[in-house]
C-alpha cells in the first residue's frame, strides 16, 4: 500500500459540469438524518461547550458535545426541551454506564452517541457498545478510535454504526511521540486502508490543516470528517483567551491532556495557543464555499462526486510516475 498523508496529495480535476459552484451540494447522509456539511467540531473542551453545539444543532450540522466535567443527562434534557437533536460522547468507565441508563430511564434518549476512547479497538469498548444497543436501540452509535481494518470491522460487527479513524494524526496530540504508536503522519492513507473494509460509515478524526483536506478525506472514504484546530480559537470558542505581545490568542488543548485531566497521568495530547480567528460561523461558511469549489473541481454536482476522481502523490518514489485510481 502507497504511505501518504493531507500534504503528499493532490487530487486531479475532471471537467466542470455547473454554471456556479454555488450550484454544488454539500450536504450529507449521517445515520437518520442530512447534514449541511461533512465535518463536525472535535468533541474537546476547547472547541465545543453548550452554545455553540445548540447553534449547530440548530443550523443544520453535525455535533459531537464532549464529556469533561459536564452533567450530560442535565445537557441533554435542556437539549431535548429547545427541540434539538441529542449528541453525546461517551466513555467506558461505570460512569458512563450509568448515563445511558439515565438516558433510557428518563426517556430522554440520544440521536447520537459516540464512544470517545484513545484505544478503540477494545473489549470495554465492544462491552459498551452491546449495553448502548439495549438500553437505546434507536441511537446512532459511533464507536474509536481505531487505525486499521481489523478494529473497523470488529467494531462493525460488535454494532457500531459508524467508525472513528485516527490515532494520534491530531494538532495536539502526542500519541506516536509517548506510545510510539499512531496513524500521525500517515492519516489519509490509513482512512484509505479503512475504508476498504467499511460497510458503514467512517468518520475521519484528526490531521485536518486545510479546507481541502476535507475533500480529500471523503475521496478516501469518509463519510464526515470531525476537526479540531481548525474550529478552535474563534472569538466564539471556549478556549481561555491569552495576550501575548499584543496578539490575542485561544488556548486548545487535547482531551489526553494534563490540562484537561488535571493530573499528569498516562497524558498523550499538549496545549498550544491558536490566533483568534473571527466567528466560528463564518468558518462555517467558508468550509461550505470551499467544499463546493471541490466538488466542481471534480466535475460533480453533490459531495459523492468528490470519491470518483483521480489523484497524485508528492514526493517519494512514486513521484511523478503513475496517476492513482
Amino acid at each position: 500500500m502507497e504511505i501518504f498523508d493531507y500534504d503528499n496529495i493532490l487530487l486531479l480535476p475532471r471537467k466542470c459540469r455547473v454554471e456556479s459552484r454555488s450550484a454544488c451540494d454539500t450536504s450529507v447522509p449521517f445515520g437518520p438524518r442530512r447534514f449541511k456539511l461533512p465535518v463536525v467540531p472535535a468533541n474537546m473542551k476547547t472547541v465545543v461547550n453548550e452554545p455553540i453545539t445548540e447553534m449547530l444543532a440548530r443550523d443544520g450540522y453535525f455535533y459531537v458535545m464532549h464529556r469533561f466535567d459536564l452533567d450530560s443527562l442535565a445537557y441533554a434534557r435542556n437539549m431535548r426541551e429547545k427541540g434539538l437533536m441529542v449528541s453525546l460522547s461517551v466513555g467506558v468507565k461505570p460512569a458512563d454506564y450509568a448515563l445511558v441508563d439515565q438516558l433510557a430511564a428518563e426517556g430522554v434518549g440520544a440521536d447520537y452517541l459516540t464512544i470517545d476512547i484513545a484505544h478503540g479497538h477494545a473489549e470495554s469498548v465492544q462491552r459498551m457498545i452491546a449495553h448502548i444497543k439495549q438500553k437505546l436501540p434507536e441511537a446512532f452509535v459511533i464507536a474509536g478510535n481505531v487505525g486499521t481494518p481489523e478494529g473497523v470491522i470488529d467494531l462493525e460487527n460488535w454494532g457500531a454504526d459508524a467508525t472513528k479513524v485516527g490515532v494520534g494524526p491530531g494538532k495536539v496530540c502526542i500519541t506516536r511521540l509517548k506510545t510510539g504508536f499512531g496513524t500521525g503522519g500517515w492519516q489519509l492513507s490509513a482512512l484509505k486502508w479503512c475504508s476498504r473494509v467499511a460497510t458503514k460509515p467512517i468518520v475521519a478524526d484528526g490531521g485536518i490543516r486545510h479546507h481541502g483536506d476535507i475533500a480529500k478525506s471523503i475521496r478516501f472514504g469518509a463519510s464526515m470528517v470531525m476537526i479540531g484546530s481548525l474550529f478552535a480559537g474563534h472569538e466564539d470558542s471556549p478556549g481561555q483567551t491569552v495576550d501575548v505581545d499584543g496578539k490575542r490568542y485561544k488556548e486548545y488543548y487535547g482531551s489526553a491532556s494534563d490540562f484537561n485531566k488535571g493530573e499528569y497521568r498516562h497524558v498523550e495530547g499538549k496545549r498550544i495557543l491558536e490566533p483568534v480567528k473571527g466567528r466560528l460561523a463564518d468558518t462555517l461558511r467558508e468550509m461550505q464555499e470551499d467544499l463546493q469549489s471541490s466538488i466542481s473541481y471534480a466535475g460533480g454536482t453533490q459531495l459523492t462526486d468528490l470519491k470518483k476522481v483521480n489523484y497524485v502523490i508528492l514526493g517519494g518514489e512514486n513521484a511523478g510516475e503513475h496517476l492513482f485510481m
